[in-house]
């Protein structure tokens, strides 16, 4: 049975997401845009191309030509191979990152999340400035917001302070607006910093072998 662009996404959305409105959120596509992709080649809907059609693919487990032309074989039981993100630095003493002065090329690779978005980094955790458990371990994240924003609150975040520092710190209001605690397992708390970008750190990984 013949579907149309609109119903390859839901389809495809529906194997990871319970709804639109989630799936969008999670790509940070504006819910209408993407609930209007969901309708595509029907009324009300609005067509996509192939760069969304990339985007909506690496998330949802399928292949672009599949969602742009339906030729494509497309199986619910087969995942894609787990995305590889950049890693950008490590993680020091105090929580500090410190980045790599490299080329992109030269940087090394750790498998991410399933669905991991394109502009995902990672640093490495060296030692215990996250707790002795993660020593060795990497820490992803994406999404980097600027200026902060309140859903980061209480979250884990790689954090860039006002005056240069990088730091992986759990986020807490501080004693005035603008002004922000973090916190972290092994260090005394930094308070009322003010907060130049901050991203949520999506997930930790074990090095392999370690």
């Amino acid at each position: 049975m013949a579907t149309t662009r609109g119903e390859r996404l839901r389809i495809a959305r529906e194997k990871r997401f319970k709804s639109a409105r989630l799936a969008g959120k999670a790509m940070n596509v504006p819910v209408s845009t993407y609930g209007a992709h969901e309708r595509a080649q029907s009324p009300g809907g609005r067509d996509y191309g192939p760069e969304d059609a990339k985007k909506y693919a690496r998330r949802f487990g399928v292949t672009p030509e599949w969602l742009l032309t339906g030729r494509e074989p497309f199986s619910v039981g087969e995942e894609p191979p787990p995305p590889k993100v950049p890693v950008v630095g490590y993680v020091g003493a105090g929580s500090t990152v410190h980045f790599y002065d490299v080329a992109q090329s030269d940087l090394d690779e750790v498998f991410g999340p399933p669905g991991a978005a394109e502009k995902m980094s990672a640093v490495e955790v060296r030692g215990d400035s996250l707790g002795p458990y993660f020593n060795r371990w990497y820490v992803l994240y994406d999404d980097v917001r600027s200026p902060m924003t309140s859903d980061l609150i209480s979250q884990l975040c790689v954090i860039g302070l006002s005056d240069g520092r990088v730091l992986v710190k759990q986020v807490q209001r501080g004693s005035a607006e603008g002004l922000y605690n973090l916190h972290s397992a092994t260090e005394k708390p930094i308070a009322d910093v003010r907060v130049e970008w901050a991203a949520k750190v999506n997930s930790v990984s074990r090095r392999s072998g370690g």
